[in-house]
């Protein structure tokens, strides 16, 4: 060992011997000793002091001096390590044109449910802070692959449409993902926010084994980790005729609950069904969802007694227009969206009713 330690302090360049300056000798006996210069503060002045960065004189002392530093250097390192750890895996968000992001091919949402009041809301609280605090996420499309884009969406799309409405940049992070990753990102993501209508849901489970993503439903309930029993209704819903889906006011009001009684009739009585879902879109009768499925299920009667439920008819897009309903007595309500009835508006319309009613 004392070899080693030999070894390593030759290594260490030694500042250049001095001779020490003579020692004054002892006093004698009877002499009296000569005081410290005495600094303002009370302690010994600085021309008494040790010096405190003199070098040590041997190789041992410097050895250790060297030790030393090594040793807080490493420490030092290490406190960095610690520091950049809570940076790891941290993605960089950037500002985008929402017009050079497409959707995705696996994209759910319904037109409606781009136009409803939650929507409507979520545009406002956008605009009011200036650009999208929660950032969307997108995938760079390869060089050339579409022509007006250059980038797709993972998930976001409510947020990606509110910025293209309002025209300021989206704030988004980059993935590098795969299809698979992609889909099953968008799908953590839409159960952990506003949740799919039954038949968006669908609709996205249907795209991905129509595409090929994945072998089986099993396989896409394991992927995305939901029930087996969910995939099933849900794609149940998903491929139910165009004519039927269009029967309702809106597939958005479509539950899972109506995928069985609609499946079974639809092997039953396919042409049936059909016939009675293009009927009723022909019809002047206005329903809700749950008289339009007790119709297709063959249950008339029941579906055109307004004593059950309010007959109720859309008058313009969801959030954009108004709602005109009649209940069991014949009296009709008009409930207009959130933002819709301006006082413009509003005067026109007291206007209009004054001259139908002869009011002064």
């Amino acid at each position: 060992m004392s070899k080693k330690l030999a070894a390593k302090a030759s290594l260490i360049q030694l500042p250049p011997f001095r001779t020490p300056p003579a020692v004054p000798a002892a006093p004698a006996v009877d002499e009296q000793p000569r005081e410290l210069p005495v600094s303002p503060t009370g302690g010994p002045s600085a021309a008494s002091a040790p010096n405190p960065e003199a070098r040590p004189k041997t190789a041992p002392g410097s050895m250790a001096v060297f030790m030393a530093s090594q040793s807080a250097a490493v420490k030092e390192a290490e406190e960095l390590k610690l520091k950049l750890r809570a940076f790891e895996g941290a993605v960089p968000m950037k500002a985008l044109d929402p017009r050079r992001i497409r959707a995705s091919r696996w994209a759910n949402r319904h037109a409606n449910a781009l136009a409803d009041k939650a929507f409507e809301e979520l545009k406002a609280d956008i605009a009011s802070s200036g650009t999208n605090v929660q950032p969307v996420c997108v995938r760079a499309l390869a060089v050339g692959a579409d022509p007006s884009a250059d980038y797709e969406l993972v998930f976001g799309h409510r947020r990606h449409r509110a910025c293209l409405e309002l025209g300021i940049p989206v704030q988004a992070i980059i993935a590098d993902i795969d299809d698979k990753g992609l889909f099953e990102a968008m799908e953590r993501e839409n159960r952990a926010r506003k949740n799919l209508s039954a038949w968006e849901q669908g609709m996205m489970y249907r795209r991905a084994l129509d595409n090929g993503l994945y072998p089986s439903q099993r396989k896409l309930a394991e992927a995305v980790g939901v029930d087996l029993s969910l995939i099933s209704k849900s794609l149940a819903l998903a491929r139910l005729p165009d004519a039927v889906v269009e029967a309702f006011p809106s597939p958005l009001d479509v539950q899972f609950r109506w995928a069985q009684p609609l499946s079974e009739v639809l092997q039953r009585d396919p042409e049936g069904l059909v016939a009675r879902a293009k009927e009723l879109k022909a019809s002047k009768v206005a329903l809700n969802a749950k008289q339009v499925l007790d119709a297709l299920l063959g249950q008339a009667d029941k579906a055109l007694n307004r004593s059950t439920s309010p007959a109720e008819r859309r008058l313009g897009r969801a959030g954009q227009g108004a709602v005109l309903a009649a209940d069991a007595t014949g009296r009709m309500t008009l409930r207009f969206d959130p933002g819709v009835l301006t006082p413009t508006r509003e005067a026109a319309l007291i206007d209009w009713l004054n001259a139908q009613f002869g009011a002064d």
